[in-house]
């Protein structure tokens, strides 16, 4: 039998995938997001139209860029997925009449009536999670913690390319 190949690039050597952080939160997110997946198929939402959903439902009226800064979401992706809602009778777009720049986002009376057939996501899913309330905030504040560092990060690498 043949001995195996050296690893590529010499004697380095990566730690295990299934080891490494960055495997770790991909592997956690796809499982996540999946697990809504049967609960917000019903009410016709993909997941991040959902996070939209809960910011307006939230505050009420947004604009786009502060949709966009709290939900992470750049205008790229973020104008198709409020253009697909504000088709599905969920929301409405206007120009802020105090600055024409600014487009601001309001739920419809039906976006306000998705909230109540979307009422007990949270709660099914934290069943689903099952870790103790403490271990669930100290997780949720260190991912927080951790893109917050990233995101810091990747603006001193821009800086320096």
């Amino acid at each position: 039998m043949p001995e195996p190949s050296p690893p590529p690039g010499g004697e380095f050597e990566l730690p295990p995938v299934d080891e490494q952080m960055c495997f770790a939160l991909y592997a956690a997110s796809r499982a996540v997001t999946n697990l809504y997946r049967p609960l917000l198929d019903p009410l016709n939402l993909t997941y991040p139209q959902y996070l939209v959903m809960m910011l307006l439902w939230e505050r009420g009226e947004c604009s786009v860029k502060v949709i966009g800064t709290v939900l992470q979401l750049d205008y790229g992706t973020l104008t198709p997925l409020l253009k697909r809602l504000e088709n599905g009778g969920l929301l409405r777009r206007d120009r802020d009449p105090d600055d024409e720049r600014s487009v601001l986002v309001t739920p419809t009376d039906q976006g306000h009536d998705l909230r109540a057939r979307a009422q007990g996501i949270p709660e099914a899913i934290g069943r689903v999670i099952d870790l103790p309330e403490e271990e669930f905030e100290t997780t949720r504040l260190a991912l927080r913690r951790l893109t917050a560092n990233v995101l810091a990060g990747e603006a001193r690498v821009a800086k320096q390319a």
